[in-house]
């Protein structure tokens, strides 16, 4: 698309940046012009038409299939599966055949289980597809009828309301070229209007067990391979969501995600009940002996509150502070009378308070049998205060948590202990808000301007941003410092915040991706909220005294871990990078 053409679009949606955008260009400036028209098309109604036409462009895999299939050496076949019901039209059940018959990929049968008072449907002379002898008006006798009459490689359940683009098949059977092990593949999907306009793109994250048990993300549009799924302990109830928890937790290794859309849902696009997913969720909870507990939240998220140790461990709370009283009190003393977790110890590193205000409240407050004062007067340097107190700390656990944090909700720590005592989970990152209420942090997304961003970044906090994310506790690649939990052995395990490189920007971040590295998955909770008031204690990273440190920090973390250049698995390659709001990438 040409800058003029892209001007056009915006003008009618957001004719501000538009107009501003074509001064620039005029002017000569027309990287900076079209740098502001991306960012504005993005933010438009018309991002995804645009998507499609200019970055999609199905045409051209089509026309690049036959060349490169005659060379595949691994052909997959594939069984798609459909419950006909009675409620189901001549127009929707005709749509959905035609978008197999329109397939280009030819390896695979449909196989239609159909309800007893379902309309005929004449496929008798169309190769492909097969009407199964049993009928069930059940959906989960449905899928396992489907299952054992099918004969492919590879099964793909189709929902009621949905149809598959013509290069869904070719796509997954491209990318088993590359990994013919795959037990469970998955893909991206968006949702046909009324009008027959495609609409709002589900771009969707690597695999996330966390988000998968939150949020059915998967089953829309996969295939599991016939033969596992056959050796799977059969669940109280068969769905295909449960086929995607059960594969998926015990084959890590082997489910890819193919970043495509690979298939359309048709109908409304509110959020799936979760009321209708808790069974399954917690059916394959049980019977992975986890003994958690799942229970139906908002937005049609899905909470799981872990188990505690008979006895929980003791958590060492680690606040570093200067002077601030105000601040200080607020985060103290709300710690103090709304934690509902126990035991906890408080750990306060006073690093050089001088105001007699603080200096009296640091002796008042040290007299409570749970605070412990800890003086050190050396230069501010973040990593090196909490590494010194975690040294002197009694807790099994950290907490590390910001003097400029509010607690507003007795619960936060025992969300995060239910996360943190997991034993593949290294630290566990809480929901952090702005004072009007807007998320401040939600996890982190390496990658974003070239080193790391707060995904959903001033959200309005009941609103549901981008398909409930915000909402569900899930992996996440880092988190804030301002509020971490972290077993202290893992944390010593690999070597603490780094005082010598990263005394105040990025030490988190570093610290997120050597656990993962460990082989630790990092996880963020909405379970456990905090106000932050943020950087009010210490200034910005970007303002004038400190650019040149926060300048010679950033250059760490992008040589150490490559963010320049750095993809998210639990982000999108089509989602912005540059965005904290998941943008459309143009």
């Amino acid at each position: 698309m040409n800058v003029y053409s892209a001007f056009w679009k915006a003008l009618r949606s957001r004719p501000l940046e538009a107009m501003g955008a074509l001064y620039w260009h005029v002017t000569g400036r027309k990287v900076r012009a079209r740098n502001r028209l991306r960012i504005s098309l993005a933010q438009s109604p018309h991002a995804y038409s645009v998507w499609m036409r200019t970055i999609e462009r199905n045409d051209l895999a089509a026309a690049a299939a036959p060349a490169a299939m005659a060379q595949w050496r691994h052909r997959p076949t594939f069984s798609v599966i459909v419950h006909h019901t009675a409620d189901r039209d001549g127009a929707a059940i005709d749509a959905l055949i035609g978008s197999m018959r329109s397939q280009l990929y030819p390896a695979w049968e449909v196989v239609i289980v159909a309800a007893p008072d379902a309309a005929a449907i004449d496929v008798a002379e169309a190769a492909g597809f097969r009407i199964a002898a049993k009928r069930t008006t059940s959906p989960s006798e449905a899928l396992r009828i489907g299952a054992e009459t099918a004969v492919g490689d590879y099964l793909l359940p189709l929902s009621a309301n949905a149809t598959l683009p013509s290069t869904c098949l070719y796509r997954f059977a491209e990318a088993l070229q590359h990994r013919p092990g795959a037990k469970l593949v998955y893909g991206d999907n968006d949702w046909i209007d009324p009008l027959g306009e495609r609409r709002r793109p589900w771009f969707k994250s690597e695999w996330n067990l966390d988000l998968a048990l939150a949020q059915d993300y998967l089953s829309q549009a996969m295939i599991v391979s016939r033969i596992v799924l056959s050796d799977r302990p059969p669940a109280r109830t068969e769905t295909a969501y449960g086929w995607a928890l059960d594969i998926g937790a015990a084959y890590p290794d082997d489910v890819l995600h193919v970043p495509h859309i690979q298939s359309h849902l048709h109908g409304t696009e509110t959020p799936e009940s979760a009321e209708g997913r808790l069974p399954v969720v917690q059916d394959h909870l049980d019977r992975t002996n986890s003994g958690a507990i799942a229970r139906a939240e908002r937005h049609g998220i899905i909470g799981i509150d872990w188990p505690l140790p008979e006895r929980p461990p003791l958590v060492s709370i680690v606040v570093p502070t200067r002077d601030k009283v105000a601040l200080l009190r607020a985060c103290i003393d709300s710690l103090i009378e709304r934690t509902s977790y126990q035991p906890f110890e408080i750990l306060i590193v006073d690093n050089g308070s001088s105001e007699s205000s603080a200096l009296l409240y640091l002796d008042q407050i040290a007299r409570h049998p749970a605070v412990r004062v800890i003086r050190d007067d050396r230069p501010y340097n973040f990593s090196q205060l909490n590494n010194s107190a975690i040294a002197q700390a009694n807790g099994t656990y950290l907490c590390c948590l910001n003097n400029d944090t509010e607690i507003v909700d007795g619960g936060w720590l025992t969300a995060m202990m239910r996360q943190a005592v997991r034993p593949d989970v290294g630290a566990v990152g809480a929901r952090l808000l702005y004072a009007d209420r807007s998320l401040q942090h939600a996890g982190v997304v390496i990658g974003m301007g070239g080193a790391a961003g707060h995904a959903h970044r001033f959200l309005p906090s009941e609103e549901i941003g981008y398909f409930g994310r915000s909402h569900a506790a899930h992996r996440v690649s880092a988190v804030t410092a301002a509020c971490l939990v972290v077993s202290k052995d893992k944390f010593l395990s690999v070597g603490g915040f780094d005082e010598k490189a990263l005394a105040i920007a990025f030490n988190d971040v570093d610290l997120c991706l050597r656990l993962q590295a460990a082989g630790w998955h990092n996880v963020y909770t909405p379970d456990a909220t905090l106000l932050h008031h943020e950087s009010k204690s210490r200034g910005k990273d970007t303002s004038p005294q400190h650019i040149e440190r926060y300048r010679r920090e950033l250059a760490v973390l992008q040589e150490r871990w490559a963010t320049s250049d750095y993809r998210d698995p639990l982000h999108h390659p089509n989602l912005d990078a540059s965005s904290e709001t998941y943008l459309i990438k143009l």
